[in-house]
């Protein structure tokens, strides 16, 4: 099982939604960057459930972070921050080894990795995970230093009037169903000239990070599919001084695969979760084609708490850019 990223900057995630601990170990992290839980804080709250329509399931999200001096200072060593699993149920998952859910993981993570592979919770597919996905990019915007990231939610439903969102989020968890949405994030402050041609993109790279978030179905930069409905008259961004500013932005911020000193713009396109309270009709491997009601605790709207993993990819991926300059 690869769950390792990264060309310098090398993250690794380790554990399972209901294993003991789930984590990350980082490599490449320069010397001398100051590192201590209060750092984690806000980026972790942001991804914590606390709203209608988000999963019940609460976890206390301590970092505990290991491979900093006593200063509490990187100093070139791997840096291992794990957290603590506790509240688990994992008797609600014992019946998907045997009938499992639909757009889920479950088959095909027993089928690559045999019958004793835990699917609790999702297992290693989990949302879960993404607890340290999100410390790494903690991390990662450390070293991004004067970078900024403005990440919202710019659709939920199909529907993007941002005053409907709630309302639509809770009208699915009444419902017992889910619903999908799209997370924008816009990138300020890179001025260096990131990324290679073809392999070593800005695009590749991000993008390669963004589809390991559970869920993410599409990724587009800029005015994405969008622009493919124009002519280039009218969507080539012209140059209007010598820093390279444009009078548009429909590159998102990128030419040839290089940073161009404007801002990167990144839409993810989030499925519905596929754990609904909905009875669904799906294969059952000793009954046929039955019934299943799925246990367990979900998000009726995953891309709302998706905001900051999302940004916290897209930072693991430019800081991994800026270290290879």
């Amino acid at each position: 099982m690869n769950n390792t990223f990264g060309n310098i900057l090398k993250i690794t995630i380790f554990g399972a939604s209901h294993a003991e601990e789930v984590g990350v170990i980082i490599e490449g992290v320069p010397a001398g960057i100051k590192l201590d839980e209060s750092l984690f804080t806000t980026d972790l709250d942001r991804r914590r459930p606390k709203l209608k329509g988000e999963t019940p399931r609460r976890e206390d999200d301590a970092p505990h972070i290991e491979g900093i001096d006593a200063n509490g200072c990187t100093c070139g060593e791997p840096i291992r921050i794990s957290f603590k699993n506790k509240n688990i149920r994992s008797y609600d998952y014992d019946h998907l080894r045997r009938q499992p859910r639909p757009s889920h993981a479950d088959l095909v993570q027993l089928r690559k990795y045999g019958d004793n592979y835990d699917i609790s919770g999702g297992g290693i597919a989990s949302g879960r995970m993404t607890v340290a996905l999100v410390a790494a990019g903690v991390v990662a915007k450390q070293i991004l230093d004067g970078v900024t990231f403005n990440t919202q939610l710019v659709e939920v439903g199909g529907v993007s009037d941002k005053r409907q969102f709630d309302d639509i989020i809770k009208a699915a968890a009444a419902e017992g169903n889910s619903v999908g949405g799209v997370v924008e994030c816009t990138i300020s402050g890179i001025k260096e000239p990131l990324g290679e041609p073809f392999f070593d993109s800005v695009e590749s790279v991000m993008a390669h990070l963004l589809f390991s978030i559970p869920a993410v179905k599409g990724v587009e930069f800029g005015d994405g599919f969008a622009g493919a409905r124009k002519r280039g008259s009218a969507r080539n961004d012209a140059i209007v001084d010598a820093s390279g500013a444009t009078l548009s932005n429909n590159e998102g911020g990128i030419n040839g695969g290089i940073a161009n000193g404007n801002d990167i713009v990144v839409r993810v396109a989030i499925k519905p979760t596929p754990s609904i309270s909905i009875v669904q009709h799906t294969y059952d491997f000793k009954h046929g084609f039955s019934p299943l009601l799925i246990g367990g605790r979900h998000d009726s709207c995953i891309a709302r708490r998706a905001q900051v993993v999302v940004e916290a990819m897209a930072a693991v991926a430019l800081a991994d850019l800026k270290l290879q300059l």
